[in-house]
């Protein structure tokens, strides 16, 4: 694996490296879900807005503010941890459908301030943010793409390990609790107060991490890039990777990050001869999605990561079966 990460770059063009960059963005926020989610047993569906609060805040400390870029990333994070937690209230009463009912409507809170204050993007719907630069270093425009990879494999590793380091923790042990019975766990000890609250707060600030991100990748920050599709894509790359697996995270963000790419360079190669689905691409594209998904929930819950296991499992107890 490490070999193919090194190698990536150098054997890709400039258009797939690109869409490697984005899903690299993606395993960041789909490792803070599947930390609420699949560890904690706490639905939500505000990811779109969570990443919107880390990409305009730290555009506004780097663009605005003048502060270095590492900071404002930093601060971003904090600041959409603590937008988490806010948020995350109604799980100290709420479960289930209401509970996802309640992240919906910071969801679409966020961004309907987003859309409406114009104080954050100076009336113009949008913010423009500076090329990164870092000390001395700026991201140069000829290798646009190739010194992002960089970047963004360099975070997305260190966000994985720490998420994987967490559930080595009391903490990540507690928060395993509560998803299994919240109340078992509060009879021996665990404040489920704090944990919940905590798990919002964790979870948040690394979708807040993708969110600056993307808005430094990306260079613009606007709302539409923070829509409720957002957020159920970001439920189906945990879906289908695997509740409760951070691995299973990172494989299910690479499969649905690269679904779309992979769908419309099919439908290229056979729009000459089959040119209706070149036509209907789009409800193409939401149909394969749908029916992923329902496939991995019928006959595989468990995702890609357990999928993975089996696989690791057959050639390790071959030729027996157990």
């Amino acid at each position: 694996m490490i070999i193919g990460l090194v190698a990536l770059p150098y054997v890709v063009n400039g258009y797939w490296l690109g869409i490697v960059n984005t899903v690299l963005i993606a395993v960041v926020g789909a490792v803070g879900l599947n930390i609420l989610t699949g560890f904690t047993g706490q639905i939500s569906l505000g990811q779109g807005g969570f990443l919107a609060v880390g990409a305009y805040s730290s555009a506004i400390f780097s663009s605005r503010g003048g502060m270095p870029v590492v900071l404002s990333i930093v601060l971003a994070v904090l600041l959409t941890a603590a937008v988490g937690a806010f948020f995350g209230l109604p799980a100290l009463r709420l479960k289930g459908l209401y509970l996802a009912i309640a992240t919906l409507a910071s969801q679409e809170i966020i961004v309907f301030i987003a859309r409406r204050w114009s104080w954050l993007t100076e009336g113009k719907g949008f913010i423009s943010v500076d090329r990164l630069s870092i000390g001395g270093f700026q991201i140069d425009r000829v290798a646009f793409e190739f010194q992002w990879y960089w970047i963004l494999l360099v975070v997305a590793v260190l966000a994985t390990l720490a998420a994987r380091n967490l559930f080595r923790t009391g903490l990540g042990r507690a928060f395993m609790a509560i998803r299994d019975q919240d109340i078992a766990a509060e009879a021996i000890g665990v404040n489920l107060t704090r944990m919940k609250v905590t798990a919002f707060a964790l979870s948040s600030g690394f979708v807040g991490l993708a969110g600056a991100l993307t808005a430094h990748y990306t260079e613009t920050v606007t709302w539409e890039r923070f829509t409720l599709d957002v957020s159920i894509t970001y439920l189906a790359m945990i879906l289908v990777g695997g509740l409760g697996s951070i691995a299973g995270a990172v494989y299910g963000a690479v499969f649905i990050s690269l679904l779309p790419p992979l769908l419309t360079e099919l439908s290229d190669s056979v729009k000459g001869s089959l040119p209706f689905i070149a036509d209907q691409l789009p409800a193409i594209k939401n149909a394969m999605f749908g029916l992923i998904i329902i496939l991995f929930l019928i006959f595989e819950p468990r995702g890609l990561d357990r999928i993975w296991q089996r696989v690791k499992d057959y050639f390790r107890f071959w030729p027996f079966r157990y």
